[in-house]
C-alpha cells in the first residue's frame, strides 16, 4: 500500500463528499465578507446562494491565502504518522499560495528528513484543479507510488484545459482582470468574453462573444477542437458555476449531446468563496483533457 497523502486546497472547488470518498486531503483559503472572516470550507460557513446573493446586492469580498505556518501545522500532523505528502497548490498565475507551501516544506523537510515533501503547481484553478486531482487519486488507487504521481503530474498538467465565461462583467473590472472600458462596451454591446487559463496559470480573455446563448456554444465548440479525439473525447468533464445553475445545467447538456463517448455526465460543481469573489455571480467554467495548452 502506497503511504503517502494526496492534497491540495479548497480551491479545487469540489464538495467535501467528494474529497472524502476519493481520500484527498484539503487546507481551506479565507475569505471575509463585508469585514467579516470566514474559511473557504466548502460552502458550510456560509451557503453559496447565500455568498453570491450577498454579493449581487453589493457586499465587499477579501481573499487571503494560506500562509507558511498554516501549511506548516497542516502538513506536519501527516509527517508525525510517517506519511509523504503530495500537495497540489492554486495557480500561481492566480495566487501566491505556492510560495507559502514551498516555505512550509522547507522548515518541515529539515524536521523530517526522511519524508517526502512534493508541492506541485497546479497551474489551474476551480473544479479543473478539482478534475486534476481526480487523476491523481486515480493514479494513487492504481498502485502508483508517491514519485510517480509526481512525475505524472508535472508531465500532464497542461493536458487539461479550463475555459471560462461570464455573463456579470462587474466583479471581473472590480478586480481588474477587464478593464472598466472594456467592460463598459460589453455591458453595452452584451458581450460574454470567452476566457481560458493559460499555460503559465493565468486567466486570459480571448475572445469577444455577443450574447450568452452563443457563448455557450463557443465553448463547446472550443472544447470539441481541444479535447482528445474532438467529439470522440472519452474522459471526464467537469463543470462549475457562480450561482447560475440553470445556466450550468444547459451547457452540460449541450456537452452531453456533442460528446457521446463522456466518462460519465458531465460533474456540476459550485465555484467555490475563493475564486467566486473574484468572479462574482454568472460565470460558468469547463475542464476537460487535451492537447497540451500552449500560449
Amino acid at each position: 500500500m502506497n503511504d503517502y497523502i494526496l492534497s491540495c486546497c479548497s480551491t479545487a472547488d469540489l464538495t467535501e463528499e467528494h474529497f472524502t470518498r476519493r481520500n484527498i486531503s484539503y487546507i481551506c483559503f479565507h475569505f471575509e465578507l463585508d469585514g467579516k472572516e470566514y474559511s473557504d470550507d466548502l460552502g458550510k460557513s456560509i451557503p453559496f446562494d447565500q455568498f453570491y446573493q450577498a454579493m449581487q446586492n453589493g457586499a465587499d469580498t477579501k481573499t487571503s491565502q494560506i500562509n507558511a505556518n498554516e501549511f506548516e501545522a497542516y502538513f506536519e500532523p501527516f509527517l508525525k504518522a510517517g506519511k509523504d505528502i503530495l500537495h497540489v497548490t492554486l495557480s500561481s498565475g492566480i495566487s501566491g499560495v505556492l510560495n507559502s507551501a514551498m516555505i512550509a516544506k522547507d522548515i518541515l523537510s529539515e524536521r523530517y528528513p526522511d519524508r517526502k515533501i512534493y508541492i506541485v503547481d497546479s497551474l489551474n484553478a476551480a473544479s479543473g484543479y478539482g478534475l486534476l486531482m481526480d487523476r491523481l487519486a486515480d493514479l494513487r488507487d492504481e498502485g502508483k507510488t508517491i514519485d510517480e504521481v509526481y512525475q505524472w503530474v508535472e508531465a500532464n498538467k497542461l493536458n487539461l484545459h479550463a475555459w471560462f465565461f461570464s455573463s456579470d462583467l462587474t466583479f471581473f473590472i472590480k478586480g481588474g482582470r477587464i478593464s472598466r472600458t472594456s467592460g463598459f462596451v460589453g455591458g453595452l454591446l452584451n458581450i460574454c468574453p470567452l476566457m481560458n487559463i493559460s499555460s503559465t496559470g493565468g486567466l486570459v480573455p480571448r475572445y469577444k462573444i455577443r450574447t450568452k446563448k452563443k457563448v455557450m456554444r463557443a465553448i463547446v465548440d472550443k472544447m470539441e477542437e481541444l479535447a482528445h479525439n474532438g467529439s470522440d473525447y472519452s474522459g471526464k468533464c467537469y463543470l462549475c458555476h457562480s450561482y447560475c445553475a440553470d445556466d450550468a445545467r444547459e451547457v452540460a447538456k449541450l456537452i452531453e449531446e456533442r460528446f457521446p463517448k463522456l466518462d460519465g455526465p458531465v460533474l456540476i460543481n459550485n465555484i467555490g468563496t475563493t475564486i467566486g469573489s473574484h468572479t462574482g455571480p454568472g460565470t460558468i467554467a469547463v475542464f476537460f483533457w487535451g492537447v497540451e495548452r500552449k500560449d
